[in-house]
C-alpha cells in the first residue's frame, strides 16, 4: 500500500492536484472532513460522538478521527494506497497516524509539500472567493490570517516527517500540469 500526505497552505492547489493524483495512481482520497460528514450521516458510534463534540463548537478529538481513519482503512482492503488530505495537522496526530498504519502493516511513504509564495496564495484565494461563495476567501485580512495560522500550526507536521526523511517540497507555482508532473515524478521514484 502506497500512502501519501499532500500538504500545503490554503490556496496551494491541493484540491486540484489530489483529484489528478487519485485518478492516476488509483488512490483512495482520505479527507478527514469527508470522513466526519459520512460517519455523522451514517449515525455510526464514532459519528455520533463527533457530532456531539462539534455541536458544542469544539474540535473532534484525535482518537475519534484516528478511529474513523482506521475504519476507512479497514473498509478499503483492496486499495493501492491512500492520499491523506487535511490530516495530520499536529505532531501528535502524525504520531497517532504512524502507529495506526504500523498496526496495519503500512506507513506514510512520502509527504509532498506544495510550496507557494504568500503573495500568490493571497491572489489565488481572493480569486477563488469571487466564484466559490466561501466567505473566508473574500477578505485579504482573513486570507492572510488563515495562511499565518497554517504556518504556525502545521509546520510541525512537516518537521515530524522530516525526521524520517519523508518530506519533499514541490514548487506549487506554474501551470497545473507542471506541478502535477513534479508531484508524479516524486511518486514514481518511490514506486519503482
Amino acid at each position: 500500500m502506497f500512502n501519501i500526505i499532500l500538504f500545503g497552505p490554503p490556496g496551494s492547489g491541493k484540491g486540484t492536484q489530489s483529484e489528478r493524483l487519485i485518478a492516476k495512481y488509483q488512490l483512495k482520497h482520505l479527507s478527514t472532513g469527508d470522513l466526519l460528514r459520512s460517519e455523522i450521516a451514517a449515525k455510526t458510534p464514532l459519528g455520533l460522538e463527533a457530532k456531539s463534540v462539534m455541536d458544542k463548537g469544539q474540535l473532534v478529538p484525535d482518537e475519534v478521527v484516528i478511529g474513523m481513519i482506521s475504519s476507512a482503512l479497514d473498509h478499503n482492503p483492496q486499495t493501492k494506497g491512500f492520499l491523506f488530505d487535511g490530516f495530520p495537522r499536529t505532531a501528535s496526530q502524525s504520531e497517532a497516524l504512524d502507529k495506526l498504519l504500523k498496526l496495519k502493516h503500512s506507513e506514510i511513504n512520502v509527504m509532498l509539500s506544495l510550496e507557494v509564495s504568500e503573495e500568490e496564495l493571497v491572489k489565488r484565494l481572493l480569486n477563488r472567493g469571487l466564484t466559490s461563495g466561501r466567505s473566508d476567501d473574500t477578505s485579504e485580512e482573513v486570507v492572510s490570517a488563515r495562511i499565518a495560522e497554517y504556518h504556525k500550526k502545521t509546520s510541525v507536521v512537516a518537521d515530524y516527517y522530516k525526521n524520517f526523511n519523508k518530506v519533499v517540497s514541490i514548487k506549487g507555482e506554474g501551470t497545473v500540469d507542471e506541478i502535477f508532473n513534479a508531484l508524479s515524478d516524486e511518486i514514481d521514484k518511490r514506486l519503482s
